[in-house]
C-alpha cells in the first residue's frame, strides 16, 4: 500500500452521488484514501458503496487535504486517475507536503509535473527569515565573506529577495 505524507495520509472524501443528492438525500460515507492502494480499488470502494445505482455519477461533497483541490486532482465532480501516481511522486521526492503547499501558494495553479520539477530545481529549504536565508545564501555558497566584513543582512535581504520568494518559511528562487 502507498504510505502517504502529511495531510494525504488523513486525506478523505466524502462520496455520495448526484441522483441520491438530487432526490434529497446525502447519503454517502467518507473514504480514507490511504485505506486504498490505488485509483482502482478506490473506485471499486465507491461503486460497492452506491451498488443500489446501475451508473452512479459520483458526488465529492466534501473532502480534508486542499492541496488536492488546489492540483486539480479533486473536486465536486472530479477525482483523478493520477491521485495515487502524483502521492507516490510526492512521497519519493524526500521534501514534505508542505513545500509543495509553499510553492504552488507562490506560482498559482499548474499542472503538478511542472510544480515537482519547479519545487526539485528551485527548492532552497525551511528559514525562519529573509535574513537567515541570505545569510545561509552567502555562507554555503561559493561566495566567500572575510569574517571581519560586517554586513548589514536585513538590508542585503531586501535586495536579494527581488530573486526569491517565501511562503510559510519556504524559500525557492523565483
Amino acid at each position: 500500500m502507498t504510505k502517504l505524507t502529511n495531510c494525504l495520509d488523513t486525506a478523505c472524501i466524502y462520496v455520495g452521488t448526484y441522483a441520491k443528492y438530487n432526490n434529497g438525500s446525502l447519503f454517502g460515507k467518507w473514504l480514507n484514501l490511504s485505506d486504498y492502494s490505488d485509483y482502482d480499488s478506490l473506485l471499486n470502494a465507491m461503486y460497492d458503496l452506491h451498488n443500489d445505482e446501475s451508473k452512479p455519477e459520483f458526488m465529492f461533497q466534501d473532502y480534508e487535504c486542499p492541496f488536492l483541490e488546489k492540483m486539480g486532482l479533486l473536486s465536486e465532480c472530479h477525482i483523478s486517475v493520477d491521485i495515487y501516481e502524483i502521492i507516490e511522486q510526492i512521497n519519493d521526492s524526500g521534501h514534505d507536503l508542505e513545500v509543495y503547499e509553499a510553492c504552488l501558494d507562490n506560482l498559482g495553479r499548474m499542472d503538478f509535473q511542472s510544480l515537482y520539477e519547479y519545487a526539485n530545481n528551485f527548492y532552497y529549504g525551511e528559514f525562519a527569515s529573509d535574513e537567515d536565508f541570505v545569510q545561509w545564501l552567502y555562507e554555503d555558497d561559493t561566495l566567500t565573506i572575510p569574517n571581519w566584513v560586517v554586513i548589514d543582512w536585513s538590508a542585503t535581504a531586501r535586495s536579494i529577495m527581488f530573486d526569491y520568494f517565501e511562503s510559510n518559511g519556504h524559500y525557492f528562487k523565483a
